[in-house]
């Protein structure tokens, strides 16, 4: 039976309006991704990425065009609606851990949980569960300024999963991290994406990132360039190597 797609964008234009001059960010991006997979979306800053993450994610609106998550118009959705889609469907990863400071580690994680109804006792059993999931059994109750660059990150892996979402967005997940504990959350997400079936979309620079990734897709100049699968990247030791196309 085919995999079936989890998102879809169809003719997505996006423009910001800066007063004298109308910045076409967006030209009418189509792409379908599939249920688990791990996609990377690419490009040099300014390319687009982050926008056409965001259009995914349902923190913004495309001026034209239309995003389904699970056959589901989120641009026909009212705010209510969002929220709903946003707290049960999508867990967010961002570059700067985005931890609330005075809360502990469990607490960042069942905060999602308290806004989804979930009763106290089952959103605690179950945080705890997903910090020993992401390696921080014992850190329970440090808080983000207790804990390292990469446990804050691991905290926050560990939060995006908190209502079982069927998509992780992660925003730059690596950009403020050493190379190894990068690492370290690369393959994280990845072991998550195959053992949960969870869809992984990530917008990067990273090009560790390609080592994990089932497709890859290139953005410049606010259009796909191009779209390549796993075994078309040609990856190699110590460093990766675009394949042209």
């Amino acid at each position: 039976m085919a995999t079936k797609d989890v998102v879809r964008v169809a003719e997505v234009t996006k423009d910001f309006d800066l007063g004298k001059i109308v910045v076409h960010v967006l030209k009418g991006i189509n792409l379908e991704i599939q249920t688990g997979h791990y996609i990377s979306i690419m490009g040099p800053s300014g390319s687009g990425k982050s926008t056409l993450f965001n259009m995914i994610g349902g923190l913004d609106k495309p001026t034209s065009g239309k995003v389904f998550i699970d056959e589901v118009d989120i641009a026909q959705l009212d705010a209510y609606e969002l929220a709903w889609l946003r707290c049960r469907k999508i867990g967010y990863i961002f570059q700067t851990f985005n931890l609330i400071p005075v809360m502990t580690a469990l607490e960042n994680v069942t905060l999602p949980m308290t806004f989804a109804g979930i009763p106290n006792d089952t959103a605690n059993e179950k945080g705890m569960d997903l910090l020993n999931l992401v390696g921080l059994d014992g850190r329970h109750a440090h808080k983000p300024s207790e804990l390292s660059g990469g446990q804050q990150q691991r905290v926050a892996v560990a939060r995006a999963l908190a209502n079982d979402p069927a998509i992780i967005l992660a925003d730059e997940p690596t950009g403020n991290l050493d190379l190894n504990t990068g690492e370290d959350i690369i393959t994280l997400l990845k072991k998550l994406s195959k053992e949960r079936k969870v869809t992984v979309i990530s917008a990067t620079h990273d090009y560790k990132m390609l080592n994990v990734s089932d497709k890859v897709v290139w953005i410049r100049d606010g259009r796909i360039d191009k779209i390549q699968n796993r075994d078309e990247l040609n990856i190699q030791t110590g460093g990766v190597e675009k394949t042209t196309g």
